[in-house]
C-alpha cells in the first residue's frame, strides 16, 4: 500500500511539473521580443534573442517571442524534402504507409537486440522497451509519409502497450496480496 501511494505522490508531482513548465513556456513565449532583448543586453545577459532575429525581417515593438519564433523556423523546403515529396507522390499510398511499419519495426528490432544482448531484461520488458524507443526514434527520422499522424500512432501504440502491461500487473498483484 505504501509503494502505491508514493508512486501515486511520483506521478502527480511529474504532473505537476510538466504541467508549470508548460505554462512557465507560454509565459515566456507571450512577452514582447524587443522589450525582453532589450533587458537582456541592458544586463549583459550571457545570452540574449539575437540568434531569433531573422534575415530581412523588421520587428515591430508588439511582436511576441511566439511571433518571432513562428517567423524564424517556418518550414523551408529544401532539397531532400522537395524530392522525397516528388517520389512519395508517384508511389500508392499502402506502400508509403508498408514502408513507414518496416521502418519502425526496423528500429524496435535495433532497440530489441540491444536490450537482449547488453541486458538482463527479459523477451517481454525488453519488447515493450523497445517499441517505446523504436517509435521515438521513428518520431524523430525521416519517414515516407508526409505528416505527423503515423509518428503518434506509433507512439500512441507503444504507450498503451506499456499501460496494458501495468494494468495486468497492478490487477494481478492486487488479487495476490
Amino acid at each position: 500500500m505504501k509503494r502505491a501511494i508514493l508512486q501515486l505522490v511520483l506521478l502527480i508531482m511529474l504532473a505537476f511539473t510538466c504541467f508549470g513548465g508548460y505554462l512557465l513556456v507560454r509565459h515566456v513565449l507571450a512577452l514582447p521580443f524587443r522589450a525582453t532583448n532589450d533587458v537582456l543586453h541592458k544586463e549583459e545577459s550571457p545570452v540574449n534573442l539575437d540568434f531569433l532575429i531573422p534575415a530581412g525581417v523588421h520587428i515591430d515593438k508588439n511582436m511576441t517571442i511566439k511571433e518571432v519564433l513562428h517567423i524564424r523556423f517556418k518550414k523551408q523546403t529544401g532539397t531532400y524534402e522537395r524530392l522525397m515529396r516528388s517520389i512519395t507522390e508517384m508511389v500508392p499510398r499502402k506502400y508509403l504507409y508498408l514502408g513507414d511499419a518496416l521502418l519502425f519495426i526496423f528500429w524496435t528490432f535495433l532497440y530489441l537486440t540491444f536490450l537482449r544482448v547488453f541486458t538482463f531484461a527479459g523477451y517481454g520488458r525488453a519488447l515493450r522497451v523497445s517499441l517505446l524507443l523504436g517509435a521515438c526514434t521513428y518520431f524523430f527520422m525521416p519517414d515516407f509519409s508526409p505528416g505527423e499522424t503515423d509518428d503518434w500512432v506509433f507512439v500512441g501504440g507503444a504507450l498503451l502497450i506499456m499501460a496494458a502491461r501495468a494494468f495486468v500487473s497492478f490487477r494481478r498483484t492486487k488479487r495476490e496480496g
